[in-house]
């Protein structure tokens, strides 16, 4: 079936609160409105539990279908965290809040759940639960993993969990996925080298630091073509570079170096610090040098179970008509915690010509909406159909 006659009919009304949450922007757990917001909505479409403070500012409900013969529970989850970035769209819904910006469209994501919630709670044509998981800090704060600690998938009963993240280029409406991985992890690492410093007129007397770093950083691009399978994926970028001083007469006897590790591969992400640590240690000792290395570790890859891609599929050829094969991507999605809790899939959801992710001109287009709405409950229609 195409797009729910129901989700075309409060198209408008979704996209007036996805209006409001963008003018509104809220960073990594501070969604105190967001979140007041999405919990007031949920309660007045009558859904059966609302939790609020799951992973801090997290939201949950749970809706029960008409009947429940086989005690299954999906779980549909939106992010709803902004970026801290100025928006230079124009628009009459633009942003309020000076340095924060819905740059990826979390207004957009939780919206259309929201809707999808409405559009459950009055029908409940399903056989079970379905629970939406509204989630704060995606974007750098792993909040997936903190609803995920705070026992979100027992609590709930949660069997297979679900996503969509919108697309700029992808045709609007359209839908796209992929078995397997589909958004990389994202680790981050800073590098500090000690030497010694001194007057530039005499470097014999140093043990010169800037040096010492630009090996490391020529030496830090071999990892991934000569250490890594050609096969696999991985990426290894330096994003910043400095010393203590920048002064032209004096060799500085600190530096820091700045990166971040992507990849597709778990054994990947495992191999790389190794490599970093081994190569660090060379450098610094052929020079005379000291250096530390601190890993933050950030998302793990995104994977998609192969039967809920499927199941993902089909709902999205269902609402749209087809459903194509996205293509893998770099990025990193905390949504993939909640996936090594239980099988479950993220999809594409085509947001048309616009500006790309995280700038400062982009804007989720509303047009989408009820393909998003239609998708999330047919997909709960599909996963447990009522008798």
């Amino acid at each position: 079936m195409p797009i729910k006659n129901r989700a075309a009919e409060f198209h408008e009304e979704v996209a007036g609160w996805r209006r409001d949450i963008h003018e509104h922007p809220e960073i990594l757990y501070d969604t105190h409105r967001t979140s007041a917001l999405v919990a007031d909505k949920l309660r007045s479409f009558g859904c059966d539990e609302v939790v609020t403070g799951i992973g801090r500012t997290g939201v949950v409900a749970v809706i029960r279908g008409r009947m429940d013969t086989q005690g299954r529970a999906i779980g549909l989850r939106a992010d709803m965290d902004a970026l801290p970035m100025q928006e230079q769209t124009g628009l009459p819904h633009a942003s309020k809040v000076d340095g924060a910006m819905h740059a990826c469209g979390h207004d957009g994501h939780t919206a259309m759940l929201l809707g999808a919630a409405k559009y459950l709670a009055e029908t409940r044509n399903f056989d079970g639960t379905a629970v939406v998981i509204f989630q704060p800090a995606e974007e750098g704060g792993n909040g997936a993993e903190a609803m995920c600690k705070d026992g979100l998938m027992e609590r709930f009963g949660i069997d297979e969990v679900y996503a969509i993240h919108n697309s700029p280029g992808l045709e609007a409406g359209k839908f796209a996925i992929r078995p397997g991985p589909i958004l990389a992890s994202v680790d981050e690492f800073t590098i500090t080298l000690q030497g010694k410093g001194g007057h530039a007129a005499k470097p014999n007397e140093t043990v010169d630091t800037t040096v010492m770093m630009c090996h490391l950083i020529t030496a830090l691009q071999t990892v991934v073509s000569r250490n890594v399978d050609p096969v696999l994926q991985g990426v290894l970028s330096i994003t910043s570079a400095e010393t203590s001083s920048k002064a032209f007469n004096v060799i500085p006897d600190r530096a820091e170096v700045r990166g971040t590790i992507r990849t597709h591969a778990p054994a990947v992400r495992e191999q790389i610090p190794q490599r970093l640590r081994a190569i660090l240690d060379g450098i610094t000792r052929t020079f005379g040098g000291r250096g530390e290395i601190d890993f933050h570790l950030g998302v793990p890859v995104t994977i998609n179970d192969a039967a809920a891609t499927e199941h993902a599929r089909d709902a999205a050829q269902a609402v749209a008509g087809g459903c194509e094969e996205v293509a893998l991507a770099m990025g990193g999605e905390d949504f993939s915690f909640m996936l090594q809790e239980r099988p479950g899939a993220m999809i594409r959801l085509g947001n048309g010509p616009s500006a790309g992710l995280h700038h400062p001109e982009y804007d989720f287009n509303d047009e989408i909406i009820p393909a998003g709405i239609s998708w999330f409950a047919e997909l709960v229609e599909r996963r447990m159909p009522a008798a």
